[in-house]
């Protein structure tokens, strides 16, 4: 029966839609502190409109929040971001963007479910934060590279040093990073990748 005035409702975008010859989709997410640039990551790289979930922030977060960087930012993430990149014509990475407020921590469990490996987004002004990260990861047994987002007032450092001050292994790859650039976050990305390889040719990858 036809109504009218009824909407017709829209179909997937084509450039939503995934490529004919993709074969293997990829979970991948992407963690860090409050304000170290995850939404901006998914937004620069996916090739499909991101979906976010940031809502305004308020003062009923004084107090419970991470304000740092507050006076800059209006808006956080309290679910998650998701975005689409394709890396081959088989391969397709499914991108999860992390909560960086602590009190909706309790959510990451979810989103790790299932993913392959994860993008630990660094800021050398709080590299504290990134401890209460890594060890979530590892409790998961989610294997992860380290990007160190370059931000203009923040410190640097040598990699070697930042390896260093993060207790990370020589086998975790460690790199920087500038997460508003595609490019920039597509090799970071390649980076993940790379080492799933090579855990995977070496039988560490479960």
């Amino acid at each position: 029966m036809d109504f009218k005035g009824s909407e017709t409702i829209p179909g997937p975008r084509a450039e939503d839609q995934l490529p004919h010859t993709a074969q293997a989709a990829v979970k991948i997410v992407i963690v860090g502190g409050f304000g170290v640039g995850k939404t901006t990551m998914v937004g620069s790289v996916s090739e499909i409109k991101p979906l976010t979930t940031e809502e305004t922030m308020t003062q009923a977060g004084i107090g419970v929040d991470d304000d740092f960087g507050s006076a800059s930012k209006t808006a956080t993430t309290v679910a998650m971001d998701f975005g689409r990149i394709k890396i081959t014509d088989q391969l397709v990475l499914y991108l999860f963007g992390t909560p960086g407020q602590e009190r909706f921590w309790f959510l990451w469990n979810g989103l790790f479910e299932g993913a392959l490996g994860a993008v630990v987004l660094v800021d050398t002004r709080r590299l504290e934060v990134s401890f209460d990260v890594m060890g979530r990861l590892e409790e998961r047994g989610v294997p992860f590279v380290v990007a160190v987002n370059s931000f203009p007032d923040g410190p640097r450092y040598p990699i070697e040093d930042l390896r260093s001050a993060l207790d990370l292994s020589e086998q975790i790859p460690i790199l920087e990073c500038d997460v508003r650039r595609r490019a920039s976050s597509r090799d970071v990305l390649m980076t993940l990748m790379r080492f799933l390889h090579s855990l995977a040719m070496t039988g560490s990858l479960t």
